[in-house]
């Protein structure tokens, strides 16, 4: 087994599944099992997702919006994410708990790092909700900062796409993929893998990322037992 402890950072677009928008029930179900295999594999996992199935600040602000309203309505979105997770999760038998970054008791705790430590050493997952609680932050941010908080292995980052390409592959068919990566490649090839905030989090305290497509059943597993089907982000 390569990781003791991993942050996994769930795309929030990919819970919309085939309907475009909201909680597909079916993928919901999809990353439940995908969750409880890892964890009874006795990894513990930290989980960050995103709320652009719901709500996305800054289209919210092109639309006009004010950008700090409109993140916190992106905050709102994670949270009912993390709360429909946190079910999904339950209903599998596995042992869960939601911790917000803003104070929203009885929805869900009050986020500490020492909190979700001393939870994901007890057997549960965490999932970690509310993005770092400020605005002009995105999540992916939001899991890079978790994702050091917490003392992970690795952030585990769960696309629609198999990895990082040179190109948008779902745009140029002679997009080139890589097996690994720097992240100073990432900034001089100017690839949107993640913001340049969260790239640099992870560069900066040491913290990997592994991207790969977490739509396709199993491959989640396949990570975790070492197989390479994505692209690995190192310094």
């Amino acid at each position: 087994m390569q990781f003791k402890r991993i942050l996994l950072k769930l795309s929030g677009e990919s819970l919309m599944g085939e309907q475009g928008y909201g909680i597909d029930s079916n993928r919901l179900s999809d990353y439940a099992e995908q969750i409880k295999q890892a964890a009874q594999m006795g990894v513990q996992v930290a989980i960050v997702i995103g709320g652009g199935n719901i709500f996305r600040g800054l289209s919210g602000a092109s639309k006009g919006f004010d950008r700090v309203k409109g993140d916190q309505m992106g905050m709102l979105a994670t949270v009912i994410n993390s709360l429909a997770l946190s079910s999904a999760l339950t209903a599998v038998g596995v042992k869960n708990r939601v911790l917000t970054a803003i104070r929203m008791e009885p929805i869900g705790e009050y986020y500490s790092s020492d909190k979700a430590i001393q939870c994901l050493e007890a057997g549960e997952v965490v999932i970690l909700s509310g993005g770092t609680g400020n605005p002009f932050f995105t999540t992916d941010t939001g899991s890079s900062l978790r994702g050091i908080e917490v003392k992970a292995d690795v952030m585990l980052k769960g696309t629609r796409v198999d990895g990082i390409y040179t190109a948008d592959p779902e745009k140029d068919a002679t997009a080139q993929k890589f097996d690994t990566i720097t992240f100073d490649e990432i900034y001089n090839r100017n690839l949107k893998v993640m913001d340049l905030t969260a790239t640099t989090m992870c560069k900066e305290n040491n913290l990997p990322i592994y991207v790969f497509n977490m739509d396709v059943y199993g491959n989640l597993m396949k990570v975790l037992q070492g197989e390479k089907i994505g692209t690995l982000v190192t310094r």
